[in-house]
């Protein structure tokens, strides 16, 4: 396979398939670019010229199941910097949430110093999140501590959230 070519590959999982999608980066490893979930609002649709290459996904498949099994906390998989400086700022936000914790959009919002009413913005930002399960969105909850929001269903972010709650220890 040729670097850069836009490539993809459709797993199961607990959730349903998935649709991943990357690029081949010059290391031949794939440079992830979008995880969607079958259903997900705005989730990514294959477009015409991207190659089927599951064999390329194998490492990031292990570390999804691995993550399902609940032998997996974090996931060690180069991604493809996209959106917005502040959808960035709250993507990086996302990423420091711990395994087996949640966090509101507000405390988000005041990470990226943005509270008061950018807790919208940020609930805009996180809805637009890429890389569902890898980046994880799903751990950022109502501040009353209801589900809100997930573009892949609130039974797939509760279903998540209870995975992570009755795993034990977890390897990153």
């Amino acid at each position: 396979m040729r670097t850069n070519a836009m490539v993809y590959s459709r797993i199961d999982g607990p959730l349903g398939a998935m649709l991943l999608v990357g690029r081949i980066g010059d290391e031949g490893r794939v440079v992830l670019r979008s995880l969607s979930l079958e259903g997900q609002k705005g989730g990514v649709a294959v477009e015409e010229g991207w190659v089927r290459e599951d064999a390329a996904f194998e490492e990031i498949a292990g570390q999804l199941g691995a993550y399902f099994d609940g032998r997996r906390a974090g996931f060690d998989i180069p991604y493809e910097e996209s959106g917005t400086e502040f959808q960035r700022r709250v993507w990086r936000a996302l990423e420091e949430i711990p395994y087996g914790t949640t966090v509101s959009y507000g405390e988000i919002a005041a990470q990226v110093g943005s509270s008061g009413a950018g807790v919208r913005a940020v609930g805009t930002a996180i809805g637009r999140n890429p890389l569902l399960v890898v980046r994880p969105c799903h751990r950022v909850i109502g501040a009353d501590g209801s589900l809100r929001g997930y573009a892949a269903g609130l039974d797939r972010k509760r279903a998540l959230l209870d995975l992570e709650s009755g795993a034990g220890e977890q390897q990153p």
